[in-house]
């Protein structure tokens, strides 16, 4: 069972940054096709990122038009770890931020999120 950890999130000021981490068990991190999403109170749970997955150092990136130019995906797969970095935070960014890792097989997993609130 592949186990993912969120961490980074909190409490920032319109304009501010935030760099969100998201830990996942297990030996085939590499393999794993990695996302964020994001879920705001009373609304669905909505793409942000998300990074391909191999050994190659130029990995696909992909961001929702709400967030391009002020956010990034990476992945450090000897920390198996993935990451999003979001700048120029805006108030509507606040939500609770997911990490979603996707095998080889097509299996989905989850982590339990993380709160970002932007506000002054």
């Amino acid at each position: 069972q592949v186990q993912l950890v969120e961490s980074g999130g909190g409490l920032v000021q319109p304009g501010g940054s935030l760099r969100l981490s998201c830990v996942v068990s297990g030996s085939i991190f590499s393999s794993y096709v990695m996302a964020w999403y994001r879920q705001a109170p009373g609304k669905q749970r909505d793409w942000v990122a998300s990074i391909s997955g191999g050994h190659s150092t130029n990995y696909n990136t992909n961001y929702a038009d709400s967030v391009k130019g002020r956010v990034t995906i990476s992945r450090d797969n000897s920390k198996n770890t993935v990451y999003l970095q979001m700048n120029s935070l805006k108030p509507e960014d606040t939500a609770v931020y997911y990490c979603k890792a996707v095998g080889p097989a097509g299996t989905t997993s989850w982590g339990q999120g993380t709160q970002v609130t932007v506000s002054s």
